[in-house]
């Protein structure tokens, strides 16, 4: 069963194709038959544990749903809205599974799902704030004084085909628009984003910009 808040919450931001299941065979057997239809979902909101009923499953526990679910569709968002509060559950969850967000139930927890669902909406993760260190850690790449100009540059609002005479114009070497599309691609890749949008949200969350 759904949670008052997470219905709330979804409600509130108009998300109307969504489905829900009380039974974590059922949402990996919706996984499946997302994909094998041409229609995958893009979020699982699951909560860690669930109360036993008489009904036979062969995944009890959120942590093996989403196991299970990343090895069907490995691009999958996934945000665990759980009461669950010990920190090093939640950093294998993070580190070793790759969840995108987390919310604890708690008073206040529909305004945190609101943010997290809107973070996830943008390529952003969403974790409470001791967890961040870990989240960096996890995506560990050292910027350059070279990488912090050209992603602050594209944050400014500066077209990429732009850059190349700025950084000719302040001495800036590589200067070539190949050598900062390779730069941009590279750490990219290195953190797992799609385009320069979510590696401007992520260097601004961590105060790299």
């Amino acid at each position: 069963m759904t949670s008052i808040s997470l219905s709330k919450t979804l409600e509130d931001l108009k998300i109307e194709n969504k489905d829900y299941v009380f039974y974590c065979d059922d949402a990996l057997s919706r996984i499946h038959k997302g994909l094998s239809s041409g229609q995958p979902y893009d979020l699982l909101i699951t909560d860690l544990s669930f109360e036993e009923d008489h009904t036979p499953q062969q995944i009890t526990t959120g942590s093996e749903l989403i196991k299970a679910i990343k090895h069907a569709q490995p691009g999958l968002k996934v945000l665990v809205f759980s009461a669950e509060s010990n920190s090093s559950v939640i950093e294998i969850l993070i580190k070793d599974l790759g969840i995108n967000a987390y919310v604890r139930k708690a008073r206040h927890d529909a305004k945190e799902l609101k943010r997290a669902l809107e973070a996830i909406a943008q390529g952003r993760t969403y974790f409470p704030p001791q967890m961040k260190a870990i989240v960096k850690e996890k995506n560990s790449y050292n910027f350059t004084a070279y990488d912090t100009t050209i992603i602050n540059l594209i944050a400014r609002g500066m077209p990429q085909k732009d850059i190349p005479q700025y950084l000719q114009d302040h001495n800036i070497k590589p200067s070539g628009l190949s050598s900062v599309e390779k730069r941009l691609n590279l750490i990219r890749d290195v953190l797992g984003f799609s385009n320069n949008g979510q590696l401007i949200a992520y260097c601004k969350d961590f105060k790299i910009i």
